[in-house]
C-alpha cells in the first residue's frame, strides 16, 4: 500500500531500498510450499544469477517445474568474476523439467534445447511494466520471434529425433488477441503479468510491477496502474463483460480457432499469417 500511494520515481527507489535485504532461503521454501498446499502444479523460478546458490532450496521444497530467467539468457554466458552455471550439465542432474529464458533469436533458442530445456521462454520479458527497450535499448517483435523460435524447434525436433521443446511467449501479451496471435506463430503457451494483475483477487490491489524494475543499479521497469477487470475467473474463462480483449481470454482463443477452422492448438500454430495495418485493436 505504501509503495502504490509514491510517485513513481520514489516507488523505484523504495523498491529497490526493499529488496536490497539479503534473499532468505526460508523464505523460498515457505512460500513455495503455500503454493503446493492449495494442490496446483508448482514452479519454482531463480534468476541466472541465483540458480548456483538457491537451486537446491528450490527442489527440495517439492515443485513440478524449475524455471530459470532473465531479461535474456544464453547457454554461452561468460564472466570475469564467477564461474557461470553449467546449464546443460545443470538440467541433466536435475529431476524435474527446466524452462529457460529469455531468448528472442532462432540460434539462441537452438543453443537452450540443445542443453536439454524442456521449453523456451520467448521475448525479453518486456511487458507493460518494462522499460527494458528504452532502457537497454533492446527488443524484438514478439511475433517474428516466437515464429523463430519456432523454427527453432522444429529443426530440434528432427536433430533429436522426436525430442519437442516448449515455445513459451514471453512479454507484451495485454489482450486475448494477443494469446491467440502468439500461438498462430508458434508458441505453445504464454506468460501473463498485466493481464492477471487485472484481476480483483490480484495480489497487486490494481497495480503490476516486474522483477526488473528494484534492480539495484539500473531499474528496468515500473509501477503500471491496471483497471480491474473482474475475477480471475473471470479474466481466464469468463463471462466477460468488457469487449477489449481483457476478460475470457480461454472463450476468445477457443472462438478464434472455431472462426478460422481449428480444433486443437498444433493444428492452429499452422495457421496462415500475415502482417495486416495497425487498427488500434
Amino acid at each position: 500500500a505504501e509503495i502504490r500511494s509514491l510517485p513513481n520515481d520514489q516507488a523505484t527507489e523504495r523498491m529497490q531500498q526493499i529488496y536490497a535485504e539479503p534473499i532468505k532461503a526460508e523464505l523460498i521454501r515457505d512460500r513455495l510450499a503455500e503454493i503446493r498446499a492449495e494442490g496446483v502444479t508448482v514452479a519454482g523460478s531463480l534468476s541466472p544469477q541465483r540458480t548456483q546458490e538457491f537451486y537446491q532450496t528450490v527442489v527440495d521444497a517439492g515443485v513440478d517445474l524449475f524455471v530459470i530467467r532473465g531479461t535474456t539468457v544464453s547457454a554461452e554466458h561468460v564472466s570475469k568474476n564467477v564461474e557461470p552455471l553449467n546449464l546443460k550439465k545443470f538440467i541433466y542432474e536435475l529431476d524435474v523439467p527446466v524452462i529457460v529464458g529469455g531468448a528472442a533469436t532462432y540460434t539462441a533458442a537452438l543453443h537452450l534445447m540443445r542443453t536439454g530445456a524442456a521449453g523456451v521462454l520467448v521475448g525479453f520479458g518486456g511487458g507493460a511494466a518494462s522499460t527494458t527497450r528504452a532502457t537497454l535499448g533492446i527488443h524484438a517483435p514478439m511475433a517474428t520471434a516466437v515464429a523463430d523460435v519456432a523454427g527453432a524447434r522444429r529443426d530440434y525436433l528432427d536433430e533429436s529425433g522426436g525430442r519437442y521443446v516448449h515455445v513459451i511467449a514471453d512479454g507484451g501479451l495485454g489482450s486475448s488477441g494477443d494469446v491467440v496471435k502468439a500461438i498462430a506463430c508458434g508458441a505453445d503457451a504464454v506468460m501473463l503479468g498485466t493481464t492477471l494483475a487485472r484481476a480483483t483477487d490480484a495480489p497487486g490491489g490494481g497495480w503490476h510491477w516486474g522483477a526488473e524494475s528494484h534492480h539495484p543499479q539500473l531499474p528496468r521497469g515500473h509501477r503500471v496502474q491496471v483497471a480491474q477487470t473482474g475475477t480471475l475467473e473471470e479474466i481466464l474463462y469468463g463471462p466477460a463483460r468488457v469487449a477489449d480483449g481483457t476478460a475470457n481470454l480461454v472463450g476468445a482463443l477457443r472462438r478464434s480457432m472455431a472462426t478460422t477452422g481449428y480444433s486443437d492448438l498444433k493444428e492452429f500454430q499452422r495457421v496462415e499469417v500475415v502482417v495486416a495495418p495497425y487498427l488500434g485493436h
